[in-house]
């Protein structure tokens, strides 16, 4: 099954807490603070390779957790740090952040690799604590959570050449013809159902590879027919072949088809009509099919044309010469357009949290950054508690209170955990 969009849930892996112990042996006085910092979580990698062409692995994996890292250890050892999950996809997979649209990843060489979520920093141990003030620390730190986010992978086939027109005009019998490829031929529309893949290779070892795609349509670009599932993938084709009906064999005029494939692609993207184009006039053994060829020059006389009749494999290897001499002169970069380009947009600094009063003298906080410094501490130890209303300060949620208007004695909500307002510090 050929599967070219997918949505997942990624969840890097949490860093492992750091340890709070002391060094407790015989004949080793002032031993001192001992615990180790805790693993970093894994991340998940993403990497390109040429061995998949489908995202269809992914369809029913919908979720990735990589390994948490482990807690850190007595005698200052460090955790292990949590496996990281490296994807495999194909060449030509565009990542994108699901909510906002921003490309994150456009993976189009092989082993291209790039960190999507990354893990959680480790917490540290209470031996990381130690100050001239405070020798003994019993406090530690715990792991910091992993990047969680929704991603949209979008697979944009990678082929040198794409063969386009409408249905049943030739082309998956010219990728047969060309190439090793096997794509099922039939004589009705819509034989082809997904991208096929090829390699072609002209009589001087030039070799490319070649995508027929399904079928277009009038106003294809809009949703009707099966070729705008597929659009995408013409964007990535460095040259275009045009396959038309030369011989009409289906009543379509071939001069009037050639213009509306055309005007299907410049609705589509406009860039598309930037690429180099040929056409391939098939079926020349057909009566009209000289005639045709004939009002097709004259109306297009700067178009270049290559006769051929694909049932019997004549024809082709002039096409292929002229594809790979236009090949040559093409730079590798013209892969890319400015559709999948990494582009990173300015966003509005967000507040860090927000204070909303439920009654007189209640009042809630709520905000990523205060749910990410609640997961650091263990409020069962009065240390960590009085490091975390320190922390809150810093942040600017003491100040924030007085200026709603909260008074010594209020009470304060955080998630599912309540505090008292008292001087300025929330304990």
């Amino acid at each position: 099954m050929f599967v070219d969009r997918v949505k997942i849930q990624l969840e890097a892996g949490k860093g492992g807490d750091g340890m709070s112990s002391f060094r407790r042996e015989a004949h080793v006085p002032l031993g001192g603070p001992y615990g180790g910092d805790g693993g970093n979580g894994g991340d998940i990698i993403f990497k390109a390779t040429s061995r998949k062409t489908t995202l269809l692995d992914l369809r029913y994996n919908r979720i990735l957790k990589s390994e948490k890292g482990e807690n850190g250890k007595n005698k200052r050892m460090h955790g292990r740090n949590g496996v990281d999950i490296v994807v495999e996809v194909p060449m030509g997979t565009l990542i994108k952040v699901s909510e906002t649209g921003q490309v994150i990843a456009d993976l189009i060489h092989e082993d291209q690799e790039v960190i999507v979520a990354h893990g959680g920093r480790g917490g540290r141990g209470n031996a990381r604590f130690v100050t001239p003030k405070d020798p003994a620390p019993r406090y530690s730190e715990k792991g910091y959570i992993g990047e969680r986010l929704e991603v949209i992978l979008e697979l944009k086939i990678l082929a040198d050449v794409g063969l386009v027109g409408y249905p049943s005009v030739g082309k998956s019998t010219l990728l047969s013809v060309i190439t090793r490829a096997k794509p099922e031929i039939a004589d009705y529309h819509f034989t082809t159902l997904v991208p096929n893949l090829g390699i072609a290779t002209s009589q001087d070892g030039r070799s490319f590879a070649v995508a027929d795609l399904p079928g277009l349509i009038e106003a294809a670009h809009e949703g009707k027919g099966l070729g705008h599932v597929f659009l995408r993938h013409i964007e990535r084709c460095r040259v275009l072949v045009h396959v038309i009906d030369m011989g009409a064999e289906d009543g379509r005029d071939p001069v009037e088809d050639y213009a509306l494939i055309n005007e299907e692609l410049r609705l589509y993207n406009e860039n598309l009509m930037q690429k180099p184009m040929v056409v391939l006039a098939n079926k020349m053994d057909l009566e009209p099919a000289k005639e045709n060829l004939k009002r097709f020059k004259e109306a297009y006389p700067d178009v270049e044309v290559f006769e051929a009749m694909t049932m019997v494999g004549e024809g082709t290897k002039a096409l292929l010469y002229r594809l790979a001499d236009i090949l040559d002169t093409l730079p590798i970069e013209s892969l890319q357009t400015e559709d999948d380009m990494v582009v990173f947009t300015y966003e509005k600094p967000q507040d860090k949290f927000s204070v909303t009063r439920l009654d007189g003298d209640v009042w809630q906080i709520e905000g990523e950054a205060i749910n990410r410094l609640m997961d650091r501490f263990d409020f069962n130890f009065e240390d960590e508690t009085i490091r975390f209303g320190m922390a809150l300060k810093r942040l600017g949620v003491d100040e924030a209170l007085r200026e709603k208007g909260a008074h010594h004695g209020d009470t304060i909500i955080l998630n599912d955990i309540q505090f008292v307002f008292d001087e300025g510090v929330v304990e």
